[in-house]
């Protein structure tokens, strides 16, 4: 129990830097948090013999799959966005965080099912925490597939689950005053579909969208969609095509960043100002806040989600 209690207080001291504007409030209203900016492969990532991922493994510098947190302080509730496989810590660092009650989130909104964005359930059943009705929130294919594919479905099966059915485009009242709302956007939907999200709360919103195949593919406008909102988190997995030498980036399609940031020149500085980068891969320079790549998209106005930045809602 000490260590529990001494790894949570850890946990604070590291994420609050920063945050000390929300902590004078005492955390109060809805808060939101980023638990993870990286790929589901994570960073250092398996493989990877280069000399940053290579001194990471030998002193890891707390990168996790990419991850949001809101809390709301009033109504005593807490949520993921995604179940990575950093599920553990993130939810540990969550309940450690101004406002935020010890133990479990409510619930867990989930975006699709490629496993750096799900598999984090596993540490829910038996084999772990073996957790009680812990809400998930997944569209009809991700639902079925979770219902019907082991081990998740005997996460079902004994009660550490629960599901609800998200319909696109149909708000969810995660409580009074914060409100989730999924949206479909095309990605490589080879078990489910895939969404983003909308995260409203009473002052200010933030779109979540982490995986997405290209902004030319999607059949809404991207420019709209940010105008409508004070944040947006958007999928800036690769800089630009170069970087994976041994892949066809054709089997994993993003938009690159520099496609996001020719897409972006024309709109105002204002909203510039609310894109962060996030979901970045191992290769990407971005994790480098020093890197040229990292100036670039200081320069152009928009941002890269850095671990452990905090905004209220």
């Amino acid at each position: 129990m000490r260590w529990c209690q001494c790894a949570v207080a850890m946990a604070a001291v590291v994420l609050c830097v920063g945050w000390s504007a929300l902590a004078e409030r005492g955390g109060e209203g809805v808060s939101l948090t980023v638990l993870g900016n990286v790929q589901d492969g994570g960073y250092p990532h398996i493989g990877c013999q280069r000399e940053d991922c290579r001194n990471l493994f030998l002193r890891p510098a707390g990168h996790q799959v990419v991850c949001l947190g809101v809390i709301d302080s009033v109504a005593d509730r807490q949520f993921l966005f995604e179940a990575t496989p950093d599920a553990a810590r993130q939810a540990n660092q969550l309940a450690a965080l101004p406002g935020a009650h010890a133990g479990m989130p409510d619930g867990i909104f989930l975006t699709h099912a490629h496993w750096g964005h799900y598999t984090g359930l596993g540490l829910l059943g038996r084999e772990a925490m073996g957790a009680q009705g812990v809400g998930v929130y997944a569209m009809p294919r991700l639902r079925a597939f979770l219902e019907g594919n082991g081990p998740w479905s005997q996460l079902v099966e004994l009660g550490n689950i629960a599901l609800s059915t998200l319909k696109p485009d149909e708000p969810v009242a995660a409580t009074s005053q914060l409100t989730v709302t999924p949206f479909r956007v095309p990605h490589r939907d080879e078990f489910s579909e895939t969404v983003g999200f909308h995260i409203a709360g009473p002052n200010r919103s933030a779109l979540f969208i982490p995986d997405i195949d290209k902004w030319t593919k999607w059949d809404r406008n991207l420019r709209e969609m940010v105008s409508a909102v004070d944040l947006a988190f958007l999928d800036g997995t690769f800089y630009d095509g170069t970087e994976l030498g041994h892949r066809d980036m054709s089997e994993v399609p993003h938009p690159f960043i520099v496609e996001s940031l020719a897409l972006m020149e024309d709109w105002t500085p204002a909203e510039r100002d609310k894109v962060y980068f996030i979901h970045l891969n191992h290769t990407n320079a971005l994790l480098q806040p020093d890197s040229e790549e990292s100036k670039n998209v200081a320069k152009s106005g928009c941002h890269v989600a850095r671990q452990g930045d905090r905004y209220p809602l």
